[in-house]
This record gives C-alpha cells, sequence and structure tokens, in this order.
C-alpha cells in the first residue's frame, strides 16, 4: 500500500461517525470550546477587579507582546510533542540566537540581514544536530535537548561573559518594538479573513469530494462570523493604541503557517500518523527518521525566530534571555490540548495555552499579586490540564 493510499485511508477513519477516532475529535473540540469560555470569564473577572484596566487597548496590546514569544516557541513545540518527543533546550537556543546576534552587530559590526541569516542558519544546525542525536543515534530526545539547554548556556555565558551586549542595529530592534500603521493593519485583517473563508471553504468541499461527513452550514457559518468577528475586535482595539505589534505579526504569520502545514499537508499527516503509531507509520511507508528530523530543524528555526524578537525588543543580547521559556512553551501546548503521549494536538490550542498564561501573569500583576502565586496558578492549571489529557486518552481507548 502506498503512502497516498494510507492517508486516505487514515482520513476517512477519522471522520467516521462511531469510530474512536471521531469520538476523540468531538472530545477536542468540547476542548477547545471550554478553554475559550473559560478564557472569557478569566478576562472578565480580572476586567472587574482591575476597574476596566485589564481590558483597555493599552494593556491588551502589551499582553500579546508579552506573549508573542512563548507563542512562537509553543508553534514549533506542538509539533515536536506530537511525534512524541520533547525539546527542553528551545529557551536556552533563545538566549543563544540573541547572544550570537548581539556580538554580531555590537563587536563584529555585522549588518542586520546577514545576522539575521546567521542565526536563523544557526537554527536550524542545532535543531537538525539535536534530530540527528535523537532519530539516527537513538538517544532520547529527552536527554539530548536536556544536554542540549546546559551547553547552549554556557555557551551563551561564554560569549558575553556574563553581561548584556548591547545595542543591536536600530532596523533589527524594529522586529521587536514597533507597530505597524492603522492603514496597513487594517489590510492585513482583510486578508485573514477572506483567507480563513477561503480556507474553511476549501476544506469543506475537500471533505465533500472525498464523500466524509460535513459540518452542519449553519454551525459552519457561525464559527466563521464568530472568527471573524473576534478579528475586527482586535484590529479595532489595536488600531484605538498604537496599531499592530511587530512581534505580534510574526507569531500570527507563524501560526498561520505551522497551521497550515500540520492540517493540509502530506508532511502534517506524517507527523500525526508517527505520534499516533510509529510502527503502523514505518510499516506504511513513511520515512519516519526523515520526518522526524524535518521536525527538529523546523523546531530550531522558529527557536531562532523567537530569539531574534526576544533579543530586538530588550535590544540587548543577555546571558539571562530565555530562561525557563521552554517549559512554558511546553506548558502552552499541552494546556492548549496537546497529548504528551504524541499523536495529538494542534498549533492554535498551544497559542490559547500561552494566552491563557500570560492572561494570568498579567491579571495577577496589574492586582499586584506577589510572583509565587503566578507560578502556583499556572503550576495547578497545567496539572489539571495533563489530567484531563489522561482521562480523555483512556476513555477514548
Amino acid at each position: 500500500m502506498q503512502p497516498e493510499e494510507v492517508d486516505e485511508m487514515e482520513h476517512k477513519l477519522a471522520a467516521a461517525p462511531g469510530t474512536p477516532a471521531g469520538q476523540l475529535t468531538k472530545k477536542i473540540d468540547i476542548r477547545s470550546y471550554a478553554m475559550i469560555a473559560g478564557l472569557i470569564i478569566l478576562w472578565i473577572i480580572f476586567s472587574v477587579l482591575t476597574d476596566g484596566t485589564f481590558l483597555s487597548a493599552r494593556n491588551i496590546s502589551n499582553l500579546t507582546v508579552q506573549m508573542s514569544v512563548v507563542s512562537i516557541l509553543a508553534t514549533g513545540m506542538v509539533l515536536i510533542i506530537v511525534t512524541g518527543n520533547i525539546d527542553l533546550s528551545v529557551g536556552s537556543l533563545v538566549g543563544l540566537v540573541g547572544g550570537v546576534a548581539a556580538a554580531l552587530m555590537a563587536w563584529e559590526g555585522w549588518g542586520t540581514v546577514p545576522t539575521l541569516f546567521a542565526v536563523l542558519l544557526l537554527g536550524v544546525i542545532v535543531g537538525g544536530i539535536q534530530g540527528f542525536a535523537t532519530v539516527y543515534l537513538n538517544i532520547p530526545s529527552f536527554i539530548v535537548t536536556l544536554g542540549g539547554m546546559m551547553v547552549f548556556k554556557g555557551i551563551l555565558i561564554g560569549i558575553t561573559k556574563g553581561i548584556s551586549i548591547a545595542p543591536m542595529n536600530p532596523s533589527y530592534k524594529v522586529l521587536g518594538d514597533q507597530y505597524v500603521n492603522s492603514l496597513f493593519g487594517l489590510i492585513l485583517t482583510i486578508m485573514a479573513i477572506v483567507l480563513l473563508v477561503y480556507f474553511t471553504l476549501k476544506k469543506r468541499g475537500s471533505r465533500k469530494k472525498n464523500g466524509l461527513e460535513l459540518e452542519p452550514a449553519g454551525k459552519l457559518a457561525a464559527r466563521l462570523i464568530l472568527f471573524t468577528g473576534l478579528m475586527v475586535i482586535f484590529y479595532l482595539s489595536m488600531h484605538s493604541y498604537k496599531g499592530y505589534p511587530i512581534p505580534v505579526l510574526i507569531m500570527l504569520g507563524l501560526v498561520l503557517l505551522f497551521s497550515f502545514i500540520a492540517g493540509s499537508t502530506k508532511f502534517g499527516r506524517y507527523i500525526y500518523a508517527i505520534g499516533g503509531n510509529m510502527q503502523a507509520a514505518k510499516y506504511s511507508g513513511i520515512q519516519v527518521k526523515k520526518i522526524v528530523l524535518l521536525v527538529f530543524m523546523l523546531n530550531g528555526l522558529v527557536a531562532a525566530i523567537a530569539g531574534i524578537v526576544l533579543s530586538a525588543r530588550l535590544n540587548a543580547g543577555a546571558p539571562s534571555s530565555g530562561n525557563m521559556m521552554e517549559l512554558d512553551a511546553i506548558a502552552a501546548a499541552v494546556i492548549g490540548g496537546t497529548s504528551l503521549m504524541g499523536g495529538r494536538g494542534k498549533v492554535v490550542g498551544a497559542i490559547l495555552g500561552a494566552l491563557i498564561m500570560a492572561s494570568l501573569d498579567n491579571g495577577m500583576s496589574l492586582l499586584n499579586m506577589e510572583a509565587f502565586w503566578q507560578y502556583i496558578v499556572k503550576g495547578l492549571i497545567l496539572v489539571l490540564a495533563v489530567c484531563f489529557d489522561v482521562m480523555t486518552k483512556n476513555k477514548s481507548a
């Protein structure tokens, strides 16, 4: 049987009514809606307790910028976890990329473009090395990336000598602390709405062509109206402050790209097949090692982008940059519905998880709550998310 035939067969089975896979999809949707409802309730509570400050345009803008780096990391982390692996090194890689970029510009006089090319290539190479060690040398990804975390942190301290390197080039800083004007933001919003409608209808047409179960037209229309309304509200909120922050646009661009890769490409289907049942994936002709290696390389590239955004926002490469961000990215993915057992997860869900965590941080900070409460609350939410994941997995077995 050819991989294309296997893809079609798995796709039909996953969507068939009454199958375990079909039941699981419904549970995931219920969880997603519950998370959205919980986020709305959380925002209402913080808005009331802060006399409206939490939902002010300025605070929403700051909130989205604060979550952008972790959200970028989470887009790559979802694919890593879906394959049944983990990457504990991305936080240290974020710091290393920022330190290398700062050293190249502040000490060596490099321009912005060659610096960006160099650090992006660094991310891909690092991801490739760790992926090679995992899939070809059969070293568990936990050990490989835990070692990478310590190695990258050591290299960063060696490069920076324990001090921050600054300043960055003005054109580099644009990626971290600038905003696009309202007209360009409006154009981007309209384009996003058009793409949402186009790809939604295209996916529906594809399912109809293959004889798969279709979502009711009323439900589809309601979902499109809901997301269109949210985009318009977000644009108006950003427009009333300074416009779209560039880090947020980078984050949203990566979310759209990786959501497309995961949900609409053969490469994405192979990733989920590997995480769901690696042996079955091998027998169906999928080149498992090659796919997992590419996922690690993509994750390294994403970590490099996050490092660029963070260092541009800080206008420096600091030895403490990226600390604990790998755990925040993993937490965002898990809270967003990604299963640590592999085979299940959505990029959009991880962004929602990152938004929940950022909202908790932001809201509790506005209430002047002590920092230890933030760790306690986020830790409890993470544990509850994993418990829900395990119970869902057991019921579907």
